[in-house]
């Protein structure tokens, strides 16, 4: 074998401290903001049935989830509201005294170390669903924006120091934008959904937000999952308008699209890690098929290794935990 002439790049796996040291990607829990599904009511702590481990909560239970979430040094939440009363323009989501403008306040009194993102949009609260205003069953793009700035100004007033929009309409960064400087808040960034697949794997999560379209899907505003282009198209739209935040949303089954925005727009990446994605892992680890945490850690890993600064993820208090043993 003297004369054969090869590379040994085993050389550099020989330890454990060596392969550290040698890491090309590193996953800390100051990556991680951690999604929080907030309840209108009293004593709730509700586990969502298709997703082990995750809970709607009610304001007063709410706070012994935040202690949780700082304790582990995890930086940031985003909420999710689940409004007792719906209609059919989603009135709760702008409401100065909504369930989420209600844990945005209890957050920042109590916890204002914690990084605050608010998720805008209308499909919790309307009563058909859908992210927007409807007519027939046409989801209407432009009525649509008024709505979204109005919500997106009552969350930065109740103290959201990020807004997320996540519907999806075409404009709907520039709008929000117009309307927090036209309210005083120049200096709250926009954390845009600028790319929303129409995906299967938000399936738990409308279980868990009581969002599921009443009537058709919202592949009219969501993206088409064959689609790669049209991704660069929709989030150099939302840098245009304004957006300081770009989202790419599932993460897993899209990781070649975190690239291609990555390598195009210099400024945070976030990738979403879906209900679906988690749900999947949580059923094969109770099934014992899978090891939990060397798989979540692998999957986390290979969003940031696709070019993801942040990861939003339910998964983010064992991770926390695991890299803290580690």
């Amino acid at each position: 074998m003297e004369h054969l002439q090869f590379r040994r790049n085993r050389r550099l796996r020989n330890s454990n401290t060596l392969r550290s040291m040698v890491r090309e990607t590193t996953l800390q829990k100051e990556d991680f903001i951690y999604p929080i599904f907030v309840v209108e009511g009293k004593n709730v702590k509700n586990e969502v049935t298709s997703m082990p481990g995750v809970f709607q909560f009610s304001l007063d239970r709410l706070e012994s989830e935040l202690e949780e979430v700082t304790s582990l040094g995890i930086p940031s939440v985003i909420f999710f509201g689940v409004p007792q009363q719906k209609d059919s323009v989603g009135s709760g989501a702008y409401d100065n005294h909504g369930i989420v403008q209600e844990a945005i306040r209890l957050t920042k009194k109590h916890f204002p170390q914690l990084v605050v993102i608010a998720d805008t949009c209308l499909c919790e609260y309307t009563d058909h669903g859908h992210c927007g205003v409807v007519s027939g069953e046409k989801v209407l793009n432009d009525p649509s924006l008024d709505l979204l700035a109005r919500t997106a100004v009552s969350q930065a007033q109740a103290g959201a120091d990020i807004i997320a929009p996540s519907n999806m309409m075409d404009g709907f960064v520039i709008a929000i934008r117009h309307a927090l400087d036209e309210a005083g808040f120049h200096d709250i960034p926009i954390m845009s959904y600028a790319v929303k697949y129409a995906s299967a794997y938000y399936g738990p999560f409308r279980d868990a937000a009581d969002s599921t379209p009443q009537f058709g899907d919202r592949k009219t505003y969501q993206m088409d999952p064959a689609n790669r282009i049209e991704a660069m198209r929709e989030a150099e739209s939302d840098v245009l308008e304004g957006a300081d935040f770009l989202i790419i949303k599932p993460a897993l089954s899209y990781l070649d699209i975190i690239r291609d925005v990555k390598n195009s727009f210099p400024m945070p990446i976030v990738a979403y890690n879906v209900s679906g994605e988690y749900a999947m892992v949580k059923a094969a680890s109770q099934n014992g098929w899978v090891d939990e945490k060397s798989v979540v850690l692998e999957t986390l890993t290979s969003m940031k290794r696709a070019g993801a600064d942040i990861i939003m993820t339910y998964h983010a208090k064992d991770a926390a935990r695991w890299l803290e043993e580690k």
